[in-house]
């Protein structure tokens, strides 16, 4: 067991987000700029805090862990507290809404008519999945998969997320930046934007190019996807270029990565909490800390849901280190806070670039795709493209069963499936599946694919439910499929 101690622990936490508004507050006067900056520091007024959704939304994922706890917590229980407590529908925030609200289930909810996806809402709040889950890259990875499914779905935004979770966690363990970001690339595919953006910037650094240099490469690079503005691929890349061209130094990494312009209060906040964690407090420049002071200001939140989020870092820090042992929980006990010394394996980096579920987890997310979870079995609905239909048209549909052996014993089951269809709707396909058991030579998954077809009239939104019995089993599942017409 890798063991923390608590007030070192504690101390990293409070500087990730100080080094986090550090960098929003610094960075968001120039949001969205083309050109390459030359800036020396902060151009707000002392103790002048902006506001940034890149850590209210995170807030409202600290008040879901309070209050639903993290077993079970996924991308659909995530979808609630973003109807109920996220008031903005700017970019890949609203469409995710707005597709939610028509009854299209995350990661669906992030990849119909989202031309967002690739962009950066998702990486830019993981430090509260990496605060919780210290010293675990694959269980911070997974945490912000689930939330980032939502507004990104099956996009670059989503292996983005998991790459920033993962360094962050790591850099509680590990306190050389470098290996953080080696230990976040092996947790995404290599054919990813994000990977390629990333490694990129390293080879631009091992070569001896200027900053400038490297930032223009990456422009260049991704020039391609989202008119070369607002995506993940070359923000986070930024960042990456601010923390290895700043080889450690607070001032000159937050000013390298906000210098390369874009989403710069993302990059320079990202920054900042990363160095945070690695360096604690004693990390952050005492005249940059005494400048902003500790206070949060919020800007997207429904306070009159009763939210009540923390108003100073201190407060936030002291919520967050109260959940981190039951978050550690879900991730094996592998890691534990004490009172004493810090207990760190020597070959802890090396443990964490082992192969790990996160790159598994992403490549079984595909487009038009979503999962429920029926407790023995999970099934998971694929469509063959946008959930659309057209009066008298038809659409497939595969689901695909997975036997959760692990949790509920290694049987195999017999299913059944009763479609329970709006008027007019019919549905072609087995109404039986024979799910095995998990051994050597089966994988305990199942297909089925079902032709759906609509009557002369559809309604907006059309709702088709698979009820879902089991010999022996003494609990139905339901899922709900929804066509927009």
């Amino acid at each position: 067991m890798l063991k923390l101690n608590r007030e070192k622990f504690r101390d990293k936490v409070y500087a990730c987000f100080i080094g986090k508004n550090i960098g929003g507050t610094m960075g968001t006067p120039y949001e969205g700029s083309r050109v390459m900056h030359d800036i020396k520091g902060f151009v707000t007024d002392p103790g002048e805090v902006l506001p940034n959704d890149d850590l209210d939304l995170q807030l409202v994922w600290l008040h879901a862990v309070e209050n639903i706890g993290p077993y079970g917590l996924d991308c659909k229980k995530l979808s609630e507290f973003w109807i109920s407590y996220i008031v903005p529908y700017w970019n890949e925030y609203g469409l995710g809404k707005t597709n939610l609200t028509r009854g299209l289930q995350a990661p669906l909810s992030g990849d119909y008519m989202n031309n967002w996806r690739d962009s950066n809402g998702a990486w830019i709040r993981t430090e509260i999945w990496a605060s919780l889950a210290p010293a675990s890259p694959a269980l911070a990875a997974k945490y912000a998969i689930e939330d980032a499914k939502v507004d990104h779905g099956a996009g670059e935004g989503t292996i983005a997320a998991a790459f920033v979770a993962a360094m962050q966690s790591a850099a509680y363990a590990v306190p050389d930046v470098r290996k953080c970001i080696d230990i976040a690339l092996t947790q995404i595919p290599e054919t990813s934007r994000v990977w390629q953006s990333v490694t990129k910037v390293i080879e631009c650094y091992n070569k001896g190019l200027t900053p400038v240099e490297a930032c223009k490469t990456i422009l260049e690079l991704n020039s391609d996807i989202g008119d070369g503005w607002f995506e993940s691929p070359s923000n986070v890349a930024y960042t990456v270029l601010g923390l290895v061209y700043g080889e450690g130094d607070f001032k000159k990494s937050m000013i390298y990565a906000i210098n390369c312009g874009d989403d710069t209060d993302c990059t320079g906040a990202t920054v900042g909490a990363t160095l945070g964690i690695i360096g604690g407090t004693a990390g952050i420049p005492s005249d940059w800390r005494a400048y902003l002071g500790d206070n949060i200001i919020t800007i997207s939140l429904n306070r009159a849901t009763g939210l009540n989020p923390p108003k100073t870092c201190v407060a936030l820090t002291d919520r967050v280190v109260r959940q981190t042992p039951v978050m550690l929980t879900c991730g094996g006990d592998r890691v534990a806070l004490t009172d004493g010394e810090d207990e760190i394996p020597a070959d802890i980096a090396e443990e964490y670039m082992k192969d790990s579920d996160t790159k598994t987890a992403l490549s079984r997310l595909l487009p038009y795709s979503f999962t429920t979870e029926l407790g023995f079995c999970t099934v998971t609905a694929i469509w063959d493209g946008a959930p659309d239909i057209l009066p008298g048209g038809q659409k497939k549909v595969t689901l695909r069963f997975d036997n959760n052996w692990k949790v509920y014993g290694n049987s195999p089951y017999f299913i059944s499936l009763n479609w329970l269809t709006p008027e007019g709707f019919t549905v072609e396909g087995k109404n039986s599946v024979r799910l095995t058991h998990f051994n050597a030579h089966n994988p305990a998954t199942e297909e089925v694919t079902f032709t759906i077809t609509a009557p002369e009239h559809v309604e907006p939104e059309n709702r088709i439910v698979v009820e879902v019995i089991t010999t022996g089993r003494p609990t139905p599942g339901y899922v709900s499929l929804v066509l927009l017409g």
